[in-house]
């Protein structure tokens, strides 16, 4: 096998791979949709009330992620990403059923942006730690590049597909669509063979984790380039 698809060899990351890919779409497609239901439905063209909307969906990316990060130190990260993608997997049929239904509103797309947000913010994280349990230490670099890969594919093929979507059936049908997509990663994870997962050493509950952690960051000029 080539040595860039390297990590590929491994029957866990490949169905990482396949849902980051599928995961990635779906946030994107639902970027577009979202926006496009602001702009063209619930206001008349109101480029304000997208950006307010954009504000609300990273605002927990921006203030709950480094806790997040700890949690998945703490915590099952197999069991994490599996929450938050029914969670996600929840939002959209929910926001589905409104848009489909003819009862969506512009307050609903507040609250669906801002929990939205809080979900990306607590999977995002532990996805990336993820990828040190499904491939061994030596693999480690080359299932990263891949990962971001995988990331990269979605944010190609989101857009797109919400377009053509939105064009043929319907803003509200994206949501739907985008719930099967943020549904079958979790079937991913279910499917991974557990005694191949490296195990992490989870970090107990203790006072000044965070703090720690800034002043590391800090104290490495790699880590804060890549952050900034």
């Amino acid at each position: 096998m080539s040595r860039t698809f390297y990590s590929m060899r491994y029957f866990n990351f490949r169905l990482l791979f396949a849902g980051n890919i599928l995961a990635s779409t779906g946030t994107w497609m639902r970027f577009l949709a979202q926006d496009w239901l602001v702009l063209t439905e619930l206001t008349d063209h109101d480029a304000s009330q997208v950006g307010v909307v954009t504000a609300l969906q990273f605002a927990p990316q921006l203030f709950v992620t480094p806790w997040a990060g700890l949690l998945a130190d703490r915590l099952d990260r197999r069991r994490l990403l599996q929450s938050t993608q029914i969670f996600n997997t929840l939002l959209a049929v929910a926001l589905g059923v409104l848009v489909l239904s003819g009862r969506s509103q512009l307050w609903h797309l507040y609250i669906f942006a801002f929990l939205g947000g809080l979900g990306a913010a607590l999977e995002n994280p532990t996805r990336q730690a993820f990828v040190s349990q499904v491939v061994p230490k030596e693999s480690l670099v080359n299932a990263v590049g891949l990962n971001s890969m995988a990331f990269n594919i979605g944010r190609l093929l989101g857009p797109a597909s919400a377009g053509l979507i939105i064009d043929w059936v319907g803003t509200g049908w994206v949501y739907i669509i985008n719930a099967f997509l943020f549904l079958m990663p979790t079937v991913a994870l279910t499917l991974m063979r557990t005694d191949d997962l490296h195990p992490h050493i989870r970090i107990p509950k203790a006072k000044g984790q965070m703090r720690e952690a800034l002043t590391y960051v800090k104290a490495r000029p790699e880590i804060v380039m890549v952050l900034t």
